[in-house]
């Protein structure tokens, strides 16, 4: 049964201002006197600043007016070449660079097939839905290509996203139809947050939201009376508003302090039997393991205090707190971005399953909640504008962070869910949409696995470091200058995105890129299907208006549309999904897992014989541990003022800089150690790499833990060198280039290990917003 609502009935927008929406929050923009002015929607209760760094993004230097084409590859032909990242770039025409870049991929396309193409792109570079780049660049390539080597996953969640489907099953179904805000508000007694769920993370929804309820559900569900429960290295990791209590523990531990909670209440008899044979399959196997019995050493909390650093009598003492109580169990997406990250995930679930909360409202394993906008939201339930992307004939794929591995090493062999992959020989990369220089981890390999590459196409609308490294860059739009349709399917506003002003120097829309190159192969009708940007937004609209009227409900006309301020959709019930209809009767409405259960042992993963993911939740450690060399574990996590690095040029990320670097924090024991004080300049750095950070000392830290957000612009002081330093503060250039597990090779880059020390040296200035400079030919 779905509920349905009224089209939104708000003031109109005056003096100007037009409605528009981002990944940010759903926000209207206006120039007056030559100058962008935003302002966040009128019925957010909480918006997220990050809107502001529009104004200062729009005509900054870091634009890129003109196509651009790196000299090396211009005079010497396509190739690999160590100059990427180092060389200079001349200016080309339109009309130009468009017949070479054709007949570059015409090359690539008829000599080696379009297996050799990797089709690059990482969704968060519009909340549009038609100018969304990566389905633009898909679109592309399966059109007038034959097709492309694809990635999948996310670095967000490589690991849950693989292991999800095998032991509770349905990805999307556990993180949005399962236990929502509104839930938590009214039913839950206490939530234990693995992670926590910081507002940084959560006011950030693919399409934007019009409403940023997290604080607020959290405020009310405390004042109700809910415990919160943070566990984790940052006490920031949840809002004042939850009042939570923090219990700082080791990064990297959660999975041995869950298993010692589970101890704890198997010992005492507190655990639900009944639910774990009723709804679950291989609870004693794993039991066995708990006990030791398997292997000689109980999962107890004396056990886990030794490894967690959080006391035994506080496992304990929470363990019987969360018996007999409306029980939620989180775990962050950070978790599981790490060595092994796919234990705290499985052993969530099995927590949550021991105390027999599963299916409940406000109870339960709420994974990954608070990690992104739309989990924990209501579905809408008319279908929302979609660009269709059409068929990829070429059936090869990378887990997403496997990338430079693909590139170093085409031809070798490597495992993954159950299969064994070989990495295809790529030599061309066309990138629209993301920044691997942000997202990925040891840029200087990745610098490395670039240079390995006959071309490198890059679609930016400013020089980030892999437009820098790229062979042909293609200015595009930002969002504020182009035409769409915004929103998501969790929020129910549908947003007309109304441009603010005219396209920067000679940018142009993804599409209309593409549309010309597509023209140039021969290939424009299946590419464009003979229609102008108005033309699809029309006809993407059509199935959401259609709805709308099958519905009975107001269904106004494109050209009404785009004449509003948007149109609230309907949405599904707040009915908590698959797993409240699986606990209610679990032979009707069986899980999609081998065994119809959640799946505390399972027989399929055990069959792929991973000695670093068996078929049960285990405490596996780390190989990556603080030494002498590296003694503190650095935790690489989401920036609070930008969307990983998009607009970190913009006023709201540049001025939570200090003396233009990224801000890391560290504990004042640690600092005094070192003769560090507040706002000083330390050098992080290890044997990948190293960067240069203004530090916040601040006791809101465990000690032995560095916290650098990623994001900032990576910035190499000498990129000549085989590991330039960082002069920005980007972590990357520290973190570790191999995967969670052989099951899912999801990225580890949330922690590793680091030396800190105060820089004492003359301070480079930052140069990552500089164009590139042309020298006279």
């Amino acid at each position: 049964m779905t509920t349905l609502t009224a089209p939104l009935s708000e003031a109109p927008l005056d003096e100007g201002f037009r409605p528009h929406t981002s990944h940010w929050g759903v926000f209207s923009a206006r120039m007056k006197d030559g100058e962008l002015e935003v302002r966040p929607h009128a019925g957010d209760p909480d918006p997220n600043e990050i809107i502001q760094n529009f104004p200062g993004a729009l005509r900054h230097r870091a634009r890129i007016a003109q196509p651009m084409v790196r000299r090396g590859w211009l005079e010497n032909g396509p190739g690999p070449d160590e100059r990427r990242g180092r060389d200079e770039y001349l200016p080309m025409s339109w009309s130009a660079v468009l017949d070479k870049l054709a007949g570059e991929l015409r090359r690539v396309r008829d000599d080696f097939g379009p297996g050799a193409i990797f089709g690059g792109s990482y969704g968060w570079s519009s909340a549009g839905r038609f100018h969304h780049a990566q389905s633009q660049v898909h679109r592309f390539l399966n059109t007038s290509t034959g097709g492309y080597v694809k990635s999948v996953n996310s670095y967000s969640s490589g690991a849950s996203s693989v292991l999800v489907p095998h032991i509770i099953g349905d990805y999307e179904d556990l993180v949005k139809r399962n236990v929502s805000w509104e839930q938590i508000a009214e039913h839950s007694e206490i939530v234990l947050a693995f992670g926590g769920m910081a507002l940084k993370n959560s006011m950030v929804t693919g399409g934007g939201s019009s409403k940023h309820v997290e604080r607020g559900a959290m405020q009310r569900a405390h004042q109700r009376g809910c415990d919160f429960v943070l566990v984790g290295p940052l006490r920031g990791d949840l809002p004042e508003e939850a009042g939570a209590e923090w219990l700082s523990s080791i990064p990297g531990t959660d999975t041995a302090l869950m298993m010692a909670l589970v101890h704890s209440l198997v010992v005492a008899g507190l655990h639900d039997r009944d639910f774990l044979e009723r709804y679950t399959v291989g609870w004693p196997v794993f039991e066995r393991y708990l006990l030791g019995e398997t292997d000689g050493q109980p999962k107890d909390a004396a056990w886990a205090a030794a490894i967690t650093g959080v006391p035994a009598q506080a496992i304990t003492a929470l363990a019987r707190r969360l018996h007999g109580k409306r029980a939620l169990i989180v775990v962050a997406h950070a978790l599981q971005r790490a060595e092994h990250g796919e234990q705290p995930v499985w052993m969530g679930m099995v927590l949550a399953a021991a105390l027999g909360q599963i299916g409940l409202p406000g109870g339960g394993y709420g994974y990954a909640l608070g990690a992104i906008g739309y989990y924990g939201r209501r579905y809408n339930a008319v279908p929302m504008p979609t660009l269709p992307q059409g068929r990829n004939a070429v059936t090869d794929f990378i887990p997403v962070a496997r990338i430079s591995d693909m590139l170093l090493n085409p031809g070798t062999s490597y495992r993954y869910n159950g299969q064994t992959r070989t990495y295809p020989e790529i030599k061309l990369v066309y990138w629209a949409g993301g920044n691997p220089f942000h997202h990925h981890q040891d840029l200087n390999r990745l610098k490395q696995a670039f240079a390995r590459l006959d071309t490198l196409v890059v679609h930016e609308l400013a020089w980030t470091a892999t437009a820098r490294h790229a062979d042909i860059v293609l200015p595009c739009t930002m969002t504020l200058e182009r035409e769409d349709i915004g929103g998501n399917a969790n929020d129910p506003l549908l947003v007309p995105m109304r441009p603010a002003i005219a396209p920067y120097g000679e940018a142009r829309d993804d599409y209309a890129i593409f549309a010309d190159l597509a023209e140039r192969l021969g290939t424009a009708q299946a590419f464009t299907e003979g229609r102008t940007v108005r033309q699809w937004l029309e006809h993407l609209y059509e199935p959401t208006r259609a709805a709308l009227a099958e519905a009975g409900l107001p269904a106004p006309s494109f050209a009404e549309f785009q004449a509003s301020e948007g149109y609230d959709m309907p949405q599904q019930d707040d009915d908590g999904g698959r797993l409240r209809a699986f606990r209610t009767d679990p032979t009707a409405h069986p899980l999609p897992t081998p065994s119809g259960k959640l799946e505390i042992f399972s027989q399929r993963i055990a069959s792929f014989g991973e000695a670093d993911c068996p078929g049960h939740p285990a405490w596996l450690g780390a190989t990556n541990v603080p030494d002498a060399a590296s003694p503190f574990v650095l935790v690489a996590n989401q920036p609070r003022t930008r969307l990983h690095s998009q607009f970190d040029f913009g006023g709201h990320s540049s001025g939570a800089k200090h003396r233009g670097r990224e801000v890391a924090r560290m504990h004042p024991e640690d600092a005094e150690a070192r003769g560090i004080t507040e706002g000083d300049i330390i050098r992080i750095s290890n044997e990948r790499g190293a960067c240069l950070a203004a530090v916040n000392v601040t006791d809101s830290i465990r000690q032995g833990v560095v916290q650098l957000p990623t994001g900032a612009w990576y910035d190499p002081v000498d990129p000549e060198e085989d590991k330039p330093l960082c002069v920005h503060g980007n972590p990357n250039v520290l973190t570790r280039d191999v995967g969670t597990s052989a099951l899912a090779q999801g990225c580890t880059g949330q922690l590793t290990t680091v030396q800190v020390e105060r820089f004492d040296g003359n301070l480079p200035p930052i140069q990552a917003y500089d164009p590139p400079v042309r020298r006279p030919s």
